[in-house]
């Protein structure tokens, strides 16, 4: 049972199917390009909350982790303007320290993945904005959280695990279109919604290839036993954490047939419980 990157449970499949003792079956739980998708209907100051949490808690460290965002671009301004003044207001430091909101990404090396990806996104997006690194940042893998502006989600080159956040805005018409997008990622972990209309959560609910799909909330923080938790694609094999198929495939199954006309009947068979 595997939590961890997409090359990590390939590299454990084919050793698996390497070994020449018993054939094992592989569970994993793999990354993805989460998207949160924000129609006008939304509640703006509901959207920049959840996405604040989903995007930046634990320093996007989350698997789950928003890693795209959708917005109509009818409230595309409002949104990205508040969205803006929020993340002015986190405090990068210390996690250990109550009033720190964001702490470091895990070592060096993940940090200097991530400025390359940022200096990228320097040269050919917009920035939304950046939270401000305090004095003490300079000495640990602290990375500013940050927001660019992207024009297509195939710009992203894949899972980007940092609080790193990237907006797409979309028009009205165009719903079936991103929902196509994001299923042409090939991964499928978590997925977000912000409406206000039920039919239309059932309809991305229906089309979009996402294990878990989160409506007016925030996408991190499935409790286990409650809201089972797992991929599909890219994303995983299944079955989801918490669910109750994954003991089941844990599990050997064994099956004994007995014909009962040749033995005498069930009769035969009640005789030999009694002996």
């Amino acid at each position: 049972m595997l939590t961890g990157s997409g090359d990590t449970a390939k590299a454990l499949q084919r050793a698996l199917a390497a070994r020449t003792g018993a054939i094992l079956p592989l569970i994993a739980e793999t990354g993805g390009v989460n998207a949160m998708i924000v129609d006008s209907t939304a509640l703006p100051e509901q959207v920049v909350t959840d996405v604040l949490r989903s995007a930046f808690d634990s320093a996007g460290q989350h698997c789950s982790a928003l890693r795209v965002l959708f917005l109509q671009q009818e409230i595309a301004p409002a949104v990205l303007e508040m969205l803006a003044g929020a993340m002015a207001e986190l405090r990068v430091g210390d996690p250990a320290r109550i009033e720190t909101d964001v702490g470091p990404v895990i070592h060096d090396e993940a940090r200097a993945t991530l400025q390359r990806h940022v200096a990228h996104l320097e040269r050919e997006a917009r920035l939304i904005a950046r939270a401000p690194l305090a004095a003490e940042c300079a000495h640990g893998s602290f990375l500013a959280p940050c927001a660019f502006e992207i024009g297509a989600l195939d710009a992203l080159p894949g899972e980007v695990f940092g609080p790193v956040l990237h907006v797409i805005r979309y028009p009205a018409a165009a719903l079936d279109p991103v929902i196509d997008a994001i299923n042409a990622t090939g991964y499928g972990l978590t997925c977000g919604l912000h409406s206000r209309i039920e039919a239309r959560a059932q309809d991305v609910a229906a089309r979009v290839r996402a294990g878990n799909l989160y409506v007016n909330r925030n996408m991190i923080g499935a409790v286990v036993g409650v809201q089972p938790f797992g991929g599909e694609g890219l994303s995983g094999t299944g079955p989801k954490a918490g669910g109750p198929n994954l003991l089941r495939r844990l599990s050997v199954e064994r099956t004994v047939s007995v014909n009962t006309t040749a033995s005498g009947g069930n009769a035969s068979l009640l005789a030999l419980d009694d002996d």
